[in-house]
């Protein structure tokens, strides 16, 4: 089974063949939503796209890319979306033996400290005793968000920032988590194993931009802007089941597919798996296009290891989604766990 390829040792590579939708966002949702331009013409508006991504739609000193779409309205707007008051848990359960990309694991180390053999705090009269923990690893490991640090094209990340100004061992300078606002906004689902008429889909088995987009319709989803739109594999099964298969390969969209989810001007981009993308890659040498399309050129956030279980048992396709992110300074991913309402 092929390994999946460090991002880390990506980042340093040129980039090749960078696929990418521009921030000025050329198609309009209602646009991108219809049936697609010829090949010819959707091939020369990309091409056209890929040499001018920068800087944003929303200024060259702009960090939280697509998260300017959250407006009071958007928020008043999705907060309708409650109508019941259930709420889903999005993120999963995370302890050491959680699959990861390599090489990435994380632990968490529970202490009693001075309190030995059943010693007491101090010369605590009330017998105080507590217990306190500490986590060592990876913040993207289990369900997380991709900052718009996370990943770039030949040392460039969104809005133009180039890895030797702001990245540093204790954290970035510019794009870290902390600047990204609460999400409160609208989500979509679309069941991608429904629109195969399977529970799940296969390792490495590629979602295109036009099978999106007919999935969308034949399940009358439609995207606004500002939303996060929630794409369910159904390959989380896996994750119990199969822990080393899950970890090793995944379904998933391309960069024309992120193509097409950027020009529908989502918040972010999520799924049932731990990459977004289809694993093994169909070229090997042009990996993580999709994230490059989403992240660095459209300032999209991805959000991975979403738990979509239970809202496709209930058949729920459009939903409020709420989200405050960890507020580590500097970091560039964090664990999270999202929640659903309706």
């Amino acid at each position: 089974m092929q390994r999946v390829p460090s991002r880390r040792a990506f980042l340093g590579a040129a980039c090749v063949a960078c696929g990418g939708a521009h921030l000025g966002f050329h198609a309009t949702p209602v646009q991108a939503q219809q049936p697609p331009a010829p090949p010819a013409a959707a091939g020369a508006a990309a091409a056209a796209r890929r040499r001018d991504w920068f800087p944003s739609r929303w200024g060259p000193q702009d960090e939280i890319g697509a998260a300017n779409l959250l407006t009071p309205q958007k928020v008043l707007e999705a907060i309708r979306l409650a109508r019941e008051g259930k709420t889903y848990r999005l993120g999963i359960v995370v302890d050491r033996n959680t699959p990861a990309f390599p090489p990435r694991s994380v632990a968490v180390t529970v202490m009693m400290p001075d309190q030995f053999g059943g010693a007491v705090v101090g010369e605590s009269e009330n017998r105080m005793s507590y217990c306190d923990d500490m986590v060592t690893g990876w913040f993207g490991v289990g369900t997380q968000i991709d900052g718009l640090a996370h990943l770039g094209i030949d040392g460039v990340f969104y809005n133009g920032n180039k890895a030797q100004d702001f990245v540093r061992t204790t954290g970035v300078t510019r794009l870290g988590i902390e600047k990204i606002p609460p999400f409160v906004t609208r989500a979509v689902l679309v069941d991608l194993a429904r629109f195969r008429n399977r529970p799940r889909l296969d390792g490495g088995e590629l979602v295109t931009a036009d099978e999106l987009r007919a999935a969308m319709q034949q399940q009358n989803v439609r995207v606004t802007p500002g939303d996060v739109v929630v794409l369910h594999t159904g390959w989380l099964s896996l994750i119990e089941q199969d822990p080393r298969r899950f970890g090793s390969e995944e379904p998933g969209i391309d960069a024309a597919g992120a193509e097409y989810l950027a020009s529908l001007q989502p918040l972010a981009v999520g799924a049932d798996t731990w990459g977004v993308e289809a694993v093994p890659f169909k070229n090997p040498k042009v990996i993580w296009q999709g994230h490059q399309v989403l992240l660095a050129q459209n300032g999209i956030y991805i959000l991975e290891n979403l738990d979509t279980r239970e809202l496709v048992r209930d058949g729920v396709t459009e939903f409020l989604f709420v989200l405050g992110q960890p507020l580590y300074r500097g970091a560039v991913q964090g664990i999270i766990n999202p929640v659903a309402i309706r």
